[in-house]
């Protein structure tokens, strides 16, 4: 817990000496990811966890080309097995579906095509859960339960032209947490040139030099 309040107070340092815009790269961009969820569970033994999917909408707005802030909206779908020690098997399972909203900061560490970036982010965690088999593989509904959870994450990843893949840990109370592993694209947020903007001079009438941009 005191790394991430560390990293948390160096990103807010990072906010607070960042210039007001971005000026190689456009200030807005939105994410979409899809990736592989692993609950902090997921093991042999009772109530073990098989992992599941997650889908991300992350918006971000860079404050300059080194540092974005964003609202990452998150939704993973997990499932777990009960493990019935007297009979050998798994009695029951279950699926919890958490979905998150959360300001995020990341901060890149380059400048190129290739740009990796660290950050973290802090938000509000609902998380709701259904048993659907029993041992005998008869479907049961027992009711969802709602519940809503403070949860941190600090976040690694890199960004190449508009593909995205990224990695986070998901800090949650009970033992709740679990892993994301992301791959996806963005819109917006490119190089203000386009990548392949050129720039140069023309002979016009009269031998005058005229300056175009492509």
């Amino acid at each position: 817990m005191k790394r991430l309040i560390l990293t948390l107070v160096v990103l807010t340092t990072f906010i607070l000496n960042a210039r007001s815009q971005s000026e190689n790269f456009r200030a807005f961009k939105v994410d979409f990811s899809l990736g592989y969820a692993s609950p902090a569970n997921s093991g042999s033994g009772a109530g073990s966890s098989s992992g599941g999917v997650s889908f991300t909408l992350h918006p971000h707005y860079r404050l300059s080309d080194q540092f974005a802030v964003g609202l990452r909206v998150d939704a993973a779908l997990l499932g777990y097995s009960t493990y019935d020690a007297v009979s050998n098997t798994f009695s029951a399972s279950q699926i919890a579906s958490l979905t998150s909203y959360a300001l995020t900061g990341e901060y890149y560490l380059m400048d190129g095509g290739f740009r990796p970036f660290i950050g973290a982010g802090a938000g509000v965690f609902s998380q709701s859960s259904i048993q659907v088999l029993d041992a005998n593989g008869s479907t049961i509904v027992n009711g969802t339960l709602l519940e809503s959870k403070i949860g941190v994450f600090p976040e690694v990843g890199f960004e190449v032209g508009h593909f995205r893949v990224s990695g986070d840990y998901n800090f949650l109370p009970n033992k709740a947490g679990y892993l994301g592993v992301k791959m996806g694209f963005f819109f917006g947020g490119g190089r203000k040139d386009g990548g392949g903007s050129s720039r140069g001079q023309r002979k016009g009438r009269g031998g005058k030099y005229l300056n175009w941009e492509g």
